[in-house]
């Protein structure tokens, strides 16, 4: 996991080529206005999916994992909490892996929390489960699908 302001992205290029057609796109958009829905940066390779949702209790969000996609995560109308855990040690309830949706889920609990503020980014790599959407409000926020 990373967390990073959304100026800062150019330092990740070289762990992920197709993190820099990411990063573009951020630059090329104005992110707060962007309407909800998919945005297809590369295809399955690399897209953006605009999303509205209300957020949830600790409790109520669970960790979850991707085998395919690296999630690059830009709150964007308000901070947003994120649990984290590494996937390996991750064992309880896990969930039948979705090869459509390219996620399962865990009933572990997170061993950190962190807040990411708007237009800032935090990058979940596949060995990294997350908890998203952990607050009290309802949240614009935009993830980008990163093919691994």
């Amino acid at each position: 996991m990373i967390i990073d302001s959304i100026l800062g992205m150019e330092r990740y290029y070289k762990m992920n080529e197709r993190f820099e057609k990411a990063f573009i796109f951020l630059r090329s958009n104005n992110i707060t206005t962007l309407e909800t829905g998919r945005y297809d940066i590369d295809g399955d390779n690399v897209y953006a999916i605009v999303s509205e949702n209300d957020m949830k209790s600790p409790v109520e969000a669970k960790l979850e994992v991707h085998n395919l996609y690296i999630d690059i995560q830009i709150p964007v109308s308000t901070s947003e909490t994120f649990g984290w855990k590494d996937r390996s040690l991750c064992n309880k309830g896990e969930s039948k892996y979705d090869a459509k949706k390219d996620i399962a889920f865990f009933e572990d609990s997170p061993d950190a929390y962190c807040v990411v503020k708007p237009l800032q980014i935090v990058l979940f790599f596949p060995h990294d489960a997350h908890a998203p959407l952990i607050g009290n409000e309802k949240i614009k926020k935009i993830v980008i699908k990163v093919k691994v």
